[in-house]
C-alpha cells in the first residue's frame, strides 16, 4: 500500500474517533449524532475500502476502490446529517459497486462456501464483500420503512444497530488473513468455525432485532467457542512472524469482547439492571472499543503493511502500547473529559506508527 493511501486512511481513522468523543465539546447538539460519523467513517468508509484493496490485490487502489471511498464518506455526512432519502440511494449504489468487486473475484452465487477443499481464507473474504453489501441494502431498506413507509416496527431496528452490521465484515476480512497464514490443515475445523462465526453472528444480530436475551446468550456461547478454536489453531498452527503476534492481540481483542458482551447481556438479565446502569455503558464502551480500535484496527493494519513486514519497531512495545490505549484509555475517555484529551495524543502516537512512519 502506498504512503499517500495509508495517511488517508490513518487521518480519516483518526477523524472517525475523534468524532467518537465530540459529545464532550458540543453537548448541546442534540438534533446529530457524532457516533454515526465515528461508526461509518472507521467502518464503512475505511474499513470498507481496506476491503476492496485487500480484495482485488492491486498495487494501488483502483478507480472502483476510489469511487467507493467517496462515496462511502458523502453516505456518511448525510446520514450524520438526517438526509435519509438520498441516503437510501446511496446505499443501493456502494452495494452495487461492492457486489462488482466480489463477482469479478468470486463468482455471482457464492458456490465456495459449499465446498469442502475450498479455502477457508477465501471463503471469509468473499463473505466480507457479501456481508458489507447485505448490510447496505438491508440499511436502505429499513431507512426507508422506518422515515417514510411504516409498514413494520422493532424497537431495536434502528439505522444505530447497523453499527454492528458495518464491524462484522472487517472482522470477517481480518479472519480471512489469518487464515490465509494457517497450514493446510484441519480443514474440516476450519470450515466449521467458517459456518459458525458468519451463521452465528447472522442469528445474534436476529435476536438482538426481537429482543430475545436468552438467544442472545446461547448465540454469544456458541460464538465464543467458535472463536476460542480459531485462537486455538492459529497460535498453533501459524508459523511466526510479526503478522502473526499482531493478529494474536488481535484476536484476543475479539476474545475480550467476547467475554464483555456476554456480561453486558447478563447484567440485562439482573431485575436491578437499572441500578448498575453506568457499569453497562462503560462495559458496552469497552466492549466497543475492544472490538473497533482493537480486533479490526489489528486486521486493517496487517492489510495494510501486508508486503512491509518485516517493520521496524518493536512489536511488543507495540502491542502494549495498543492494549493500553484501547482498553484503559479510550473507554474512561469517552466519559472524563480529561482522559479523552490523553487518549487523542495517545492515538495519534499509534496511527503514526502505523501509517506514518513505516515505508
Amino acid at each position: 500500500m502506498s504512503n499517500k493511501l495509508k495517511l488517508v486512511l490513518g487521518g480519516l481513522i483518526l477523524i472517525a474517533l475523534i468524532f467518537g468523543f465530540l459529545h464532550h465539546f458540543f453537548p448541546d447538539v442534540k438534533n446529530y449524532n457524532f457516533d454515526r460519523l465515528h461508526i461509518f467513517f472507521f467502518n464503512l468508509c475505511s474499513g470498507g475500502t481496506i476491503i476492496i484493496y485487500y480484495t482485488e490485490k492491486r498495487q494501488k487502489l483502483s478507480k472502483t476502490g476510489i469511487l467507493f471511498f467517496s462515496l462511502a464518506i458523502l453516505y456518511s455526512i448525510i446520514i450524520f446529517f438526517n438526509i435519509y432519502y438520498i441516503a437510501i440511494f446511496l446505499g443501493l449504489i456502494l452495494s452495487i459497486i461492492i457486489e462488482k468487486v466480489r463477482i469479478k473475484r468470486f463468482s455471482f452465487f457464492p458456490i465456495d462456501f459449499f465446498k469442502s477443499n475450498s479455502e477457508v481464507s477465501e471463503k471469509f473474504n468473499q463473505a466480507s464483500l457479501l456481508c458489507l453489501s447485505t448490510g447496505l441494502i438491508i440499511c436502505s431498506i429499513v431507512i426507508w420503512n422506518n422515515q417514510y413507509l411504516k409498514l413494520f416496527y422493532f424497537p431495536k431496528l434502528k439505522l444505530e444497530t447497523f453499527f454492528l452490521g458495518f464491524s462484522f465484515p472487517i472482522s470477517l476480512i481480518t479472519l480471512s488473513v489469518m487464515f490465509s497464514f494457517m497450514d493446510k490443515k484441519f480443514q474440516l475445523i476450519k470450515n466449521i468455525c467458517f459456518w459458525s462465526i458468519n451463521l452465528g453472528v447472522i442469528i445474534f444480530f436476529a435476536f438482538i432485532i426481537a429482543n430475545k436475551l436468552a438467544l442472545e446468550l446461547i448465540i454469544a456461547l456458541i460464538l465464543l467457542s467458535a472463536i476460542t478454536t480459531t485462537f486455538y489453531i492459529f497460535i498453533n498452527f501459524c508459523p511466526e512472524s510479526q503478522q502473526k503476534k499482531i493478529l494474536i492481540s488481535g484476536i484476543s481483542f475479539l476474545v475480550f469482547t467476547a467475554f464483555t458482551g456476554i456480561f453486558y447481556i447478563v447484567l440485562e438479565f439482573l431485575p436491578q439492571y437499572q441500578a448498575y446502569n453506568y457499569v453497562s455503558k462503560f462495559f458496552l464502551k469497552l466492549h466497543s472499543f475492544a472490538s473497533l480500535y482493537g480486533w479490526n484496527l489489528s486486521g486493517l493494519i496487517v492489510i495494510c503493511l501486508y508486503n512491509e513486514f518485516p517493520i521496524s519497531i518493536n512489536i511488543r512495545y507495540f502491542i502494549f502500547f495498543h492494549w493500553i490505549t484501547v482498553s484503559f484509555i479510550a473507554p474512561i475517555g469517552y466519559f472524563i473529559k480529561s482522559f479523552a484529551i490523553f487518549l487523542a495524543i495517545a492515538i495519534v502516537t499509534f496511527l503514526f506508527f502505523c501509517f506514518g512512519t513505516i515505508s
